[in-house]
Order: structure tokens, then C-alpha cells, then sequence
């Protein structure tokens, strides 16, 4: 399970890296897609610079377990919320989809990963320096 592990925390890195990155760059598959949602672009570029934060505790978490947690945490969060949009505006489960399977790679990985989470919620992971 481990190798799986391993491999799904890398491509999401990797994912929202270049996500991130394109969204901050003016991508124009992710400004129509902004303006699709009826979002404003300065959220665009707001959502990459989320997104770039949230890779950054993903790849701090190959070394530090919590920052892993933090890091899936924030994306599952950030991904959930990609969600809302698309339900927000009605938009068709074709255009939903991707996002949904994001929520559950991200959820996999947290699922995987149990006991380095659990210990970040810890009073012992709370308190340990």
C-alpha cells in the first residue's frame, strides 16, 4: 500500500503544481472555465496561489507526515469548494466530474495515510515538538 501511497501523493503534487501554476499564469482553459462558474478572474489566481500552498504541505509531507495532513487538508477543502461552484451554477455532471475525483484521490490519500493524520489531531501530535 505504501507504493500506491507514493504514487498518488506525487501526482497530486504534481497536479495542482501545474494547476496552480497555470490558473496564476492566465491559462485560457482555466479563464473560461472562470468565467464559466461565473467567477471573477482575480479568484483564478487567488485559487492557483491556494492550490500552490496546498503542494507545497504535500511536498514538505514526503519528510514531516504533518505537513502532508495539512497540505491534503487544505486541498480536499479547496477541492470540495470547486464542487459548490459547479453546483452553484447547475453545471452538468460531465463538467463536475473532475473536481469530484479530485475530492476522492485527495479523501484516498488521507484514508491511506489514517494514523499520520490521526496524530496531527492528536493532543500527542498537538504537543509534540
Amino acid at each position: 500500500m505504501a507504493v500506491f501511497s507514493i504514487v498518488l501523493h506525487t501526482f497530486l503534487v504534481l497536479y495542482f503544481v501545474f494547476t496552480g501554476v497555470s490558473k496564476m499564469m492566465g491559462a485560457k482553459y482555466w479563464m473560461d472555465m472562470f468565467n464559466h462558474l461565473d467567477l471573477p478572474q482575480w479568484f483564478r489566481v487567488f485559487t492557483g496561489i491556494v492550490q500552490l500552498i496546498g503542494a507545497a504541505g504535500l511536498i514538505i509531507g514526503y519528510w514531516f507526515a504533518e505537513a502532508a495532513a495539512w497540505g491534503a487538508i487544505w486541498l480536499e477543502m479547496t477541492m470540495l469548494l470547486a464542487c459548490v461552484a459547479h453546483f452553484r451554477i447547475k453545471d452538468s455532471i460531465a463538467k463536475t466530474w473532475p473536481a469530484f475525483m479530485f475530492v476522492v484521490m485527495i479523501l484516498a490519500l488521507i484514508i491511506i495515510n489514517k494514523n499520520d493524520f490521526l496524530h496531527l489531531f492528536s493532543w500527542e501530535g498537538l504537543y509534540h515538538h
